[in-house]
């Protein structure tokens, strides 16, 4: 639980320009490998609710922690993200402000998807498309 409130405060000081390598040194011994397979059953159950346009990114996201070139930094934001997209929690609260509840999330993905793009390949891609095919079949676009 603790890796999970570090990697969401490096994505929220990440995001506000905030010095994280405080942060970052807490996270030298993490067992990236452990905590990336736990997370693909969560990304899993999100997707049904979420459908496949929604799960994409974060499934593209997935598949970047899981090669052996990321950084921690990048490691540390992705789980940021997919973490605060998938948990029941949220600074703005869906239920409170509806598409402000939506946005926060959608920008927390969207600016770590930015800062690894050069990383989503065509392997990773290929990957994705495979795994939404199994989740919700070839080419359906359910929401």
């Amino acid at each position: 639980m603790i890796i999970t409130i570090i990697c969401i405060t490096i994505l929220a000081y990440a995001i506000g320009g905030k010095d994280i390598n405080g942060l970052l040194d807490k996270l030298k011994n993490v067992d990236w490998k452990s905590k990336s397979s736990d997370m693909f059953g969560k990304i899993a159950n999100y997707a049904k609710k979420a459908g496949r346009v929604a799960t994409k990114p974060l499934l593209q996201l997935y598949y970047v922690l899981t090669m052996g070139e990321t950084t921690t930094l990048e490691k540390a934001l992705i789980v940021g993200a997919i973490l605060y997209t998938i948990l029941p929690f949220s600074l703005i609260p869906y239920k409170a402000h509806r598409i402000l509840g939506l946005l926060d999330e959608g920008l927390a993905v969207l600016y770590v998807v930015k800062k690894v793009q050069n990383k989503i390949t065509p392997e990773i891609d290929a990957k994705v498309e495979e795994t939404l095919n199994d989740w919700f079949g070839e080419g359906e676009t359910t929401m």
